[in-house]
């Protein structure tokens, strides 16, 4: 399926997705509270198929938390990018896809251990690298190291 075909069969199944020009990958962004609809739709429809999650990360953008979500449809040999925010910086908050895609489950432990995005219905929300009493979320702008004195 070539990149306007498959965006045009995204539209469909994701009405309120705006597309961003991106050469290499059909790019949506999807509202945050149509996330979770979104992907099941992307993965159990027929002419997309995107059965596998080959990334999932967190980014602090102007101010905005970000999940960016890397789909591959193996049988159809086609693949997108999705995109959500959470709607509040100080309680980020975006649903699972842990459910849909297995490989979400450590993915969004390290989203929100590093940026503090928490994902609601996920089954095991703790953090992945840092100490449970770790104060902060290293990877977010914001954050200020005043053991290490590091700034950005």
């Amino acid at each position: 399926m070539d990149q306007t075909t498959l965006q045009q069969t995204i539209a469909k199944l994701a009405p309120n997705a705006v597309f961003n020009t991106n050469p290499q990958f059909v790019e949506a962004v999807v509202p945050a509270n149509e996330l979770h609809q979104v992907a099941k739709a992307l993965k159990d429809n027929s002419e997309t198929q995107f059965d596998f999650l080959c990334n999932q990360t967190g980014i602090d953008q102007k101010g905005e938390l970000k999940v960016v979500y890397h789909l591959r449809s193996t049988s159809l040999n086609h693949a997108c990018v999705l995109k959500a925010s959470a709607s509040n910086r100080e309680d980020a908050i975006l649903d699972t896809v842990s459910d849909i895609w297995a490989a979400a489950e450590f993915f969004e432990r390290e989203i929100f251990d590093l940026l503090g995005i928490r994902f609601t219905n996920h089954p095991d929300m703790r953090r992945l690298f840092l100490e449970d009493d770790f104060q902060g979320f290293p990877l977010r702008k914001d954050f200020v190291d005043n053991v290490n004195i590091i700034e950005f």
